[in-house]
């Protein structure tokens, strides 16, 4: 793991560009070369949305390897603020007033153990997954100013944000806008940044060209006899109706008649997965869109820094 001070070597070196790698959530990491331009351009409007400043404290409990550490680092550069490192776990205390505290989901419940989290943190930047309803409502109720993120590697950090309590919507950052291709994945255009314009993976009900709701992603789709089943929603309906249920995932397995059929990969043993599937065969769910198969692995594959990725167990395969 990359330490702060040699990424801040890095940045204040000679190059034009950073090196970074993608998450590998949907394929291999690659590495990518970051214009030291497009950071700036990210962090600046970051900054001036949550009103930034050199008196500000910016809190930082994820890696500096990835592009949420890496930008969290080129925001305090930019505004000449303190960045105030906090364990790279699930685990870690805030005594503090923080005026930006960026995270990923499964940190949540470190905070919202802490009484005094959400009066202390000013502003929570959620991004590297979905947030369950679940846990955006406990969130909310915690009473904390909570923002999800959307974007990737490729745009240094968020192109939209989302308030916990805004109906799932994002909103574009200044100077972005949305279209969707043939297939309704989103388009990202600005002229703020060298790529100019991205075509994403994300299927997205375009609101307009700067508010769109997420579905999923479109590499994720089953096609079940002649349905399209996004499995990011139907994962949503039955965390919201079966909360206690450990961690899994849908995903879609070859079928003779179907094409595909919807299987549920969950982390338990085999008796816990055949009682989960009890309980979802009780619930209403669009059609085709039960899981026929529930398949019980110890641990969900996850990506270095903890994504989950979606892959059929090879002896399922």
């Amino acid at each position: 793991m990359a330490t702060l001070a040699e990424f801040k070597a890095q940045w204040f070196a000679g190059n034009d560009f950073i090196e970074a790698h993608t998450s590998g959530s949907t394929g291999e990491p690659k590495a990518i070369r970051l214009p030291k331009s497009d950071m700036i351009s990210s962090a600046r409007a970051t900054n001036q949305f949550f009103g930034i400043t050199k008196a500000s404290v910016l809190g930082l409990p994820l890696s500096i390897d990835y592009i949420a550490g890496k930008m969290m680092a080129v925001r305090s550069f930019e505004a000449g603020c303190r960045l105030l490192q906090l364990p790279v776990s699930n685990r870690f205390i805030i005594d503090e007033t923080i005026d930006l505290l960026s995270v990923v989901p499964s940190q949540l419940e470190c905070l919202l153990k802490q009484e005094r989290a959400p009066k202390l943190v000013r502003n929570l930047l959620i991004g590297g997954a979905p947030l369950s309803d679940e846990l955006r409502k406990r969130v909310i109720a915690a009473g904390f100013n909570g923002y999800l993120g959307y974007g990737m590697t490729e745009t240094c950090s968020h192109v939209a944000l989302q308030r916990l309590d805004a109906n799932e919507v994002y909103t574009a950052m200044p100077q972005v806008e949305f279209t969707t291709d043939s297939r309704n994945c989103l388009v990202v255009r600005s002229e703020r940044f060298t790529w100019k314009e991205l075509t994403t993976n994300d299927v997205v009900e375009l609101i307009s060209s700067t508010q769109f709701r997420w579905l999923g992603r479109a590499d994720h789709v089953i096609n079940s006899g002649g349905v399209k089943i996004h499995p990011e929603q139907i994962e949503n309906i039955i965390r919201r109706e079966l909360p206690q249920l450990p961690p899994f995932y849908l995903v879609g397995k070859a079928h003779p008649q179907l094409g595909s059929e919807v299987v549920m990969v969950i982390e338990c043993g085999a008796e816990e997965a055949e009682i989960a599937m009890h309980q979802i065969a009780g619930l209403q769910l669009p059609r085709y869109s039960h899981p026929r198969q529930a398949i019980a692995v110890d641990d969900l594959p996850r990506t270095s820094n903890g994504k989950v990725r979606r892959l059929l167990p090879p002896d399922n395969q």
